[in-house]
């Protein structure tokens, strides 16, 4: 092969590798390769510290443990500069669980303190979303400090919870998400581990701030993939693919991402190395994802964590999903990769259909509307706002980033800080659909349906009955069976992609907190993937709505001659 501008023995062993094996490597590393690395090692204005990655090599092997091929690639890219300034900031490692993320990161970060580094104060901070993960990332450090303290005595000082250099004065130490303290850090290069848990870019900001009072400032994320839709990994990733393809890297990332290319890879071994890069070097890895694919095979629960988990792909929860990953963003866009929204048509006076759905007046409450596209006969449109209540005691640990209120995608929900919503408020949602559309039914379950009842027929609406069918009031007397009759034509929007959502992360949200479940009598219900935390209020609004879908079918428009 060419060689480059910048040489160095293990970049050029592992491309050489990469061009004789090409089939072991995913496409996002295929494209980090050929788009990334390839011109940035051929840029004359970049400079390879190559005297201090030796050392780094020398202190972790020394140290720690033998390093793998790729793991060597990847550190040589973090002692590269243009005047000084690393070519790359940021470092978004993902791969499979079982992959050894600490015992690769945490002895890089390590070096990064000591004196054959040489930056002063140079401040490294490991951030995760619970305790026990963050400091089991500081004790691969603190046990190398522990087991060693003869020889590390002379430059370090240590306790569970932090070390410092006494040469450099560079302190280790390992945090929680929990934001709400760590202002106005100083800190040279900060992890995130296990990123996919994270549910807010709170905390993230938090740290990243504390970066550029020292130089060199970097940032690590390391991770599987998770369970958390719409947060931040999905975010970080749609940034990583639009790099990978174009190439354009402003943000100075390098995404080493390691995922099958597609579903139908999870039944061959031969592609688990996609996702698994120390796959041809951990006996014992291999041994338990094999165990993991067997287990999932008697156990179909477990195929869903398998696939996330294991393989990097999206989860999707198979065997009782609402709707895939991707069908929610194509209900939201038209273009999902661009994020521009879908169009939302309609006539003036449209027939429309209003669904109400809160599980208790101190929580969340959602008032939506549902109608036909004015331009497109088979596409369902759903636009709805959600009331949200602070003071309920679980407000602070819901999953949802609250503090974007009022930015494009996060502009149909208000929070009031009251002991209760106001009914008031979820009447008033209501009523105004009837200035612009031709309302055929309010409908909401039977508990609902009592609460809010009274009010509604306040406002002079009168109620749907075997002698009134024509009431605008419907209660849906038997909740239980609404997933039977609505879930079969839910799925048919989603596939066809009929449904339109917008652009709205919060109904994105509800629609993947919920989950279909089926009792033992057989019959399907909705449920919320977690009870406190997961909130679906705006998709069982919907839900209410589509409930009545066969009274859009039937609309007929008369033209007076």
């Amino acid at each position: 092969m060419v060689r480059n501008v910048i040489c160095c023995k293990e970049i050029d062993d592992y491309l050489d590798y990469y061009e004789n094996n090409k089939e072991e490597f995913n496409l996002e590393r295929k494209l980090l390769i050929e788009n990334i690395v390839k011109p940035t090692l051929n840029t004359s204005s970049v400079y390879f510290d190559k005297k201090t990655y030796y050392n780094c090599i020398s202190f972790v092997e020394r140290w720690y443990y033998p390093l793998f091929p790729y793991q060597k690639f990847i550190y040589a890219f973090v002692f590269m500069y243009i005047t000084d300034i690393p070519v790359f900031r940021t470092f978004i490692i993902v791969e499979g669980r079982g992959n050894g993320k600490d015992g690769f990161i945490i002895p890089l970060l390590h070096f990064l303190t000591t004196q054959y580094y040489g930056i002063k104060n140079y401040n490294i901070d490991i951030v995760a979303t619970s305790e026990d993960q963050a400091q089991n990332s500081y004790n691969v450090a603190y046990s190398v400090l522990d087991n060693n303290k003869l020889k590390f005595a002379k430059y370090y000082e240590w306790n569970k919870e932090e070390f410092r250099n006494t040469i450099t004065n560079s302190i280790f130490r390992y945090n929680t998400s929990n934001a709400r303290t760590k202002d106005g850090k100083t800190t040279g290069a900060v992890l995130y581990n296990e990123y996919h848990a994270y549910t807010t870019e709170k905390s993230v900001k938090v740290y990243q701030g504390g970066l550029g009072k020292v130089e060199h400032g970097r940032i690590f994320i390391i991770t599987s993939n998770g369970d958390v839709r719409g947060g931040p990994l999905d975010e970080l990733l749609d940034s990583c693919n639009k790099i990978l393809n174009t190439g354009e890297n402003k943000l100075k990332y390098f995404p080493f991402i390691c995922k099958l290319n597609n579903r139908k890879e999870v039944d061959d071994p031969k592609k688990w190395i996609l996702a698994n890069p120390s796959y041809n070097y951990l006996p014992n890895l291999r041994q338990a994802i094999l165990d993991d694919y067997l287990e999932q095979q008697e156990r179909p629960s477990k195929r869903s964590e398998f696939i996330c988990k294991r393989m990097n792909l999206t989860e999707e929860r198979d065997e009782f999903v609402v709707t895939s990953w991707d069908n929610i963003l194509k209900a939201s866009y038209k273009d999902v990769e661009k994020k521009v929204p879908r169009d939302y048509k309609v006539k003036e006076k449209q027939a429309a259909i209003v669904g109400i759905d809160f599980a208790t007046l101190n929580d969340f409450a959602t008032v939506g509307v549902l109608t036909k596209n004015s331009e497109n006969e088979d596409e369902y449109q759903w636009r709805c706002k959600t009331v949200i209540c602070s003071s309920n005691k679980f407000f602070k640990d819901i999953k949802f980033p609250f503090e974007n209120k009022g930015q494009i995608e996060f502009d149909d929900f208000i929070i009031v800080n009251t002991p209760s919503i106001d009914e008031e408020i979820i009447i008033n949602w209501a009523m105004e659909y009837f200035s612009d559309y031709n309302v055929l039914k309010i409908i909401l379950d039977s508990y609902k349906y009592k609460l809010l009842k009274k009010s509604f027929l306040e406002t002079g609406l009168d109620e749907e009955t075997k002698t009134n069918p024509n009431g605008i009031l419907r209660m849906i007397r038997y909740p239980a069976s609404i997933a039977a009759i609505v879930a079969p034509k839910l799925e048919i929007l989603f596939s066809r992609g009929n449904l339109n959502i917008g652009a709205s992360s919060m109904m994105r949200w509800a629609i993947n907190n919920t989950c279909l479940k089926m009792k033992k009598d057989g019959n399907m219900y909705f449920e919320k993937v977690e009870p406190k935390l997961r909130k679906n209020d705006p998709f069982m609004a919907m839900i209410c709505a589509l409930s009545g879908i066969d009274l859009l079918d039937e609309d007929v428009e008369y033209i007076y001659l």
